[in-house]
């Protein structure tokens, strides 16, 4: 096939084709979709990434790998991070489709933050 005649995964969904999207595909969808909301969840907060990862006991690069969508963190480090964001996490996994929202423990804060709780999803 020649170059010029490729058509893009976004082309052939468009067309009505049938695209299967490969698991490194969907779990880059499931990291941004991730560092999104932990984005959403320390802006609304106020904080810099040096004062989220000093509350999670990280380093600032590694909370930029988390929101960039470079790293899939392990359990742990999702619980820490949801201790220091002051939230709970959800995450809801269903097929190809992710969901990770952040809950603020504190009433009084979620009355100032967006209705949507720091969600984000892929």
């Amino acid at each position: 096939m020649k170059h010029s005649q490729w058509k893009t995964r976004r082309t052939r969904k468009l067309l009505g084709e049938q695209v299967e999207e490969s698991a490194a595909y969907v779990e880059a969808g499931y990291a941004f979709a991730l560092g999104q909301a932990v984005h959403d969840r320390r802006r609304e907060l106020g904080l810099s990434q040096a004062e989220l990862a000093r509350r999670a006991g990280m380093t600032q690069p590694q909370i930029s790998n988390v929101e960039g969508g470079d790293s899939v963190p392990t359990l742990p480090l999702l619980t820490r991070l949801a201790k220091a964001l002051d939230a709970s996490l959800t995450i809801d996994l269903d097929g190809d489709s992710s969901a990770f929202v952040f809950t603020p423990h504190d009433s009084d804060r979620s009355s100032e933050a967006p209705s949507d709780g720091g969600s984000s999803a892929a």
